[in-house]
């Protein structure tokens, strides 16, 4: 479904915010950074599509800090339920807050005229804006009929990909134990499983879960369906394969190699190994249960196991985190974790036409942007998070401790709530100083890193997990960014067919791996044949057109 990550790059994915703008002297100095301005308190509202665990309404030392700096007080108003209804009603409604993240829905509001051209404010009141764009502020125009700029967007720009994101973990103390066997099929995969499950059946004197997925929602695809993708050769495209030499999109489903994935899972349901209330826990049940340590095995993001992790960490048990495996369906395929997709520049925060003051508010986006809101909201504040040292940051051991143990770290600081989904420099990106923007680099990330982790590396000949994967100079850059950011227009066919294949795509799905394995083939082909009677090639067609369209926006063909 497309839902993806991903979240705030290296932070944790759910970390989410939102935020608006203050009058502004709009001074310049010689670096093109605008000064945030003259500090009258004002409120404005935002509506999220994500919601924002981390959140803790500008109370924290951070929040504090923007307010102090730029006088802005936020209102936000985050989903109950599903975040495209509320939406759709917004539009129906003609009114709306003066900020929207509308995430995937946003050509609801692009085609109920809800939202401002930001690009004439941009030009006139936006020096930090451009500068973080560079040569992708074209890329963040709506289309070549309507090139207005509709949103700022979000994901690192220049992103440098350090960690594996998505795909296969297993737990440190499982590989130990097995003394480090070849983890790179999805046979291997579950023999590690299996095997360290049958030596320790129980733990805390509760059964021992060997793989558990989440099915909740949207987040299905994160956990179930996406990684059949990944497993069979595909890079992160949402709901399609795209063949690198045709360009020619399939919904991913469709694909022979991917029943044989579901076959799997049906296997593993089968014989236990895979826990039975995959498809009926909710979000939090899931993330307790690997909190207790007895979950061998996960196939999910990165981004939404974080704070369980954490957990462990914070409880002494760094053994009971995971490693994160290039796992595929066999050998003939290549995991593509590491697969560059430039910049999408898709998705991200817009102003709506209620807004009273489009450009006070473009030019508290635009101090967003600036160097001191960018290591502000990555670093904290120098002196409390952070001190200088030869003119270079350094965070004092206690405080990367918190940072990389204690899940609580985001809301009680702020740090990393300001970024996603507004616009941020990608990890790796240097300010003037030199430093990177994001506390992110490959050092800090070995730094990081547990005494068990660092064992396991060590076992598998590795500094770092990407080192156990294929890297992105194998694969070529996709011209068409990420497919799953391409937004399928409401009014059209395509847009009725999609919502009629994700019903039957979260119907069929978790049938064909809770049934008995004599029952899966039939179910299989109940499956295609109901994806064809509702259009699905219809909609490959369609969504074929607009990979060329925006291959031509972009310039990529």
């Amino acid at each position: 479904m497309g839902m993806k990550r991903k979240w705030g790059a290296a932070l944790l994915a759910v970390v989410m915010m939102a935020a608006t703008a203050c009058t502004n002297k709009n001074s310049e100095d010689s670096n093109g950074e605008t000064a945030a301005g003259d500090k009258k308190p004002v409120t404005f509202t935002m509506f999220s599509a994500d919601m924002n665990s981390n959140y803790e309404n500008m109370q924290s030392p951070v929040g504090k800090k923007i307010t102090e700096l730029t006088g802005v007080t936020l209102n936000i108003d985050y989903p109950v339920g599903d975040p495209k209804e509320k939406i759709a009603l917004m539009a129906a409604s003609g009114e709306y807050p003066d900020l929207i993240f509308a995430k995937n829905e946003v050509n609801m509001l692009v085609d109920a005229g809800a939202l401002i051209d930001l690009a004439p404010l941009i030009e006139k009141y936006g020096p930090n804006i451009k500068k973080l764009y560079g040569p992708y502020l074209d890329r963040l125009k709506w289309s070549k009929e309507d090139p207005a700029i509709y949103y700022l967007g979000t994901y690192g720009v220049n992103e440098q990909q350090w960690e594996p994101k998505d795909g296969f973990m297993l737990q440190h103390q499982v590989v130990k134990e097995l003394n480090y066997p070849s983890i790179k099929t999805l046979k291997d995969f579950e023999s590690a499983i299996k095997a360290y499950k049958e030596k320790h059946p129980t733990v805390n004197g509760q059964p021992t879960i060997g793989l558990t997925l989440i099915a909740e929602d949207w987040r299905i695809a994160q956990s179930v369906t996406n990684p059949a993708l990944f497993a069979t050769g595909g890079s992160d495209d949402g709901e399609w394969y795209i063949d690198d030499k045709t360009k020619k999109p399939v919904f991913h489903f469709t694909r022979p190699e991917e029943k044989e994935y579901f076959r799997w899972l049906n296997h593993m349901y089968a014989t236990g190994l895979l826990d039975q209330e995959s498809f009926t826990q909710k979000y939090d049940q899931y993330k307790a249960k690997i909190a207790s340590g007895r979950v061998l095995a996960l196939i999910d993001s990165k981004w939404q196991y974080t704070e369980p992790e954490q957990a462990l960490k914070q409880a002494g048990k760094p053994e009971l985190t995971y490693g994160m495996y290039p796992v595929t369906l066999n050998e003939s395929f290549k995991n593509r974790n590491f697969q560059n997709a430039g910049y999408s520049a898709s998705l991200g925060v817009s102003i709506s036409k209620s807004a009273k003051d489009p450009v006070a508010i473009i030019k508290f986006l635009d101090w967003l942007c600036s160097d001191e809101a960018q290591i502000l909201n990555s670093w904290g504040i120098e002196g409390v998070h952070y001190k200088i040292e030869n003119g270079k940051r350094v965070i004092p051991p206690e405080i990367m401790a918190a940072r990389t143990n204690d899940p609580q770290f985001g809301k009680k600081t702020g740090i990393g709530v300001y970024g996603y989904p507004f616009p941020y420099y990608g990890d790796g990106v240097k300010d003037p100083t030199g430093q990177t923007y994001s506390i992110k680099s490959e050092q800090q990330i070995m730094d990081s890193y547990s005494a068990p982790e660092k064992e396991v590396l060590s076992k598998y000949n590795a500094k770092m997990w990407r080192d156990l994967f294929p890297s992105a100079s194998e694969f070529p850059v996709k011209p068409w960014g990420a497919a799953w950011q391409i937004n399928i227009p409401q009014d059209t066919d395509g847009a009725v067919i999609m919502k009629k294949l994700q019903e039957i795509v979260r119907k069929r799905v978790p049938e064909m791996i809770m049934k008995s394995p004599d029952q899966f083939d039939a179910i299989w082909d109940a499956f295609q044949s109901d994806m064809e009677k509702a259009g699905v090639h219809k909609l490959e067609a369609q969504f074929e057109g607009l990979l060329k369209e925006r291959m031509e926006l972009w310039g990529t063909r």
